[in-house]
């Protein structure tokens, strides 16, 4: 099974590029622990998704690191990929979101794969519920990792995650929101609109990590096309995003989606501030053993479990 990373955002609000950021005193990255886990709970190959201008950057950090224990092979984020007759606003810089990302690896991945951030710390728990879903599933079935709302907040800032609306484990729809803490209390809204609400503490959000199969990859293209079709002024900051396209096959009963709560904890870093308080909290996790010290050292913990 294949694990596929997104690690072709430009982190405006950390101020650099965060997925290449050191999270430890080895200059390890985030998805170096993600791969990591991943290849315990039983993935075998790894799809990296980032701008072609950092490849060279990811080849003699990340990956030189990662190809001693899986596979990797790339797919590009490129802007000017879209569907044909798509006009495309001069200042649009700016990558089209996590769906257009699965756009462009539409020609790499295997049947059943899972999905990742490469600037989210996401803990072993959460790969294996995902490996195990995925190894028995049906073509039409997805799943995600589900965390409480209240554990994956930000104290400098407004985060976007992904509401679930659930029955009986499943979800009926996801809606990509921002949420942040008032007092105490949380607060969501959906991207693109001003009205605010309160959610419960407990409220099932997603972290984007999906498992699905290549389903999801036909939805995309045809979604794209209604997408590039939207006029040059929304174009200009519209985000082609997964939860969208989830959201829609759930409604057109394209899909069903199982959230299994995970009781791994969450880690990111949206803000540069919250670089040190992961650093800490990786180092936390070695030295109780839930990694070695050397992560590349030895391939001790790289056994499938």
């Amino acid at each position: 099974m294949d694990l596929v990373i997104l690690a072709a955002g430009m982190g405006s609000r950390f101020g650099g590029n965060k997925q290449t950021e050191p999270v430890d005193k080895d200059g390890n990255f985030i998805l170096d622990y993600s791969v990591f886990d991943a290849i315990r709970a039983g993935f075998d190959r790894v799809v990296l998704i980032i701008r072609k201008e950092n490849q060279q950057l990811f080849e003699d950090t990340v990956v030189k690191r990662l190809r001693k224990f899986a596979p990797v092979v790339y797919a590009f984020q490129n802007v000017e990929d879209v569907p044909k007759g798509t006009i495309i606003p001069p200042e649009r810089k700016k990558p089209w979101g996590t769906a257009h990302a699965l756009y462009e690896c539409k020609n790499v991945v295997s049947d059943k794969f899972a999905v990742i951030n490469a600037d989210d710390f996401y803990g072993f728990n959460s790969f294996k519920i995902i490996a195990d879903f995925l190894k028995q599933s049906k073509e039409n079935e997805f799943v995600s990792a589900g965390y409480e709302a209240q554990n994956t907040l930000s104290d400098t800032g407004a985060v976007k995650r992904g509401i679930f609306s659930l029955q009986n484990g499943k979800a009926t729809n996801i809606v990509e929101s921002k949420i942040e803490k008032r007092g105490g209390r949380i607060f969501a809204t959906p991207l693109n609109e001003e009205n605010w609400k309160e959610i419960r503490p407990q409220t099932m959000v997603s972290m984007t990590m999906f498992g699905f199969s290549k389903n999801i990859l036909k939805e995309i293209r045809e979604m794209a096309q209604s997408f590039f079709r939207q006029g040059q002024e929304k174009l200009a900051t519209a985000e082609f995003l997964l939860p969208d396209v989830v959201g829609h096959m759930l409604k057109e009963g394209k899909a069903t989606m199982h959230v299994l709560p995970t009781s791994s904890k969450w880690y990111g870093m949206t803000y540069r501030e919250e670089l040190v308080p992961l650093k800490n909290a990786i180092q936390s996790m070695k030295d109780n053993g839930q990694y070695p010290q050397n992560l590349y050292g030895t391939q001790q913990g790289l056994t499938k479990i």
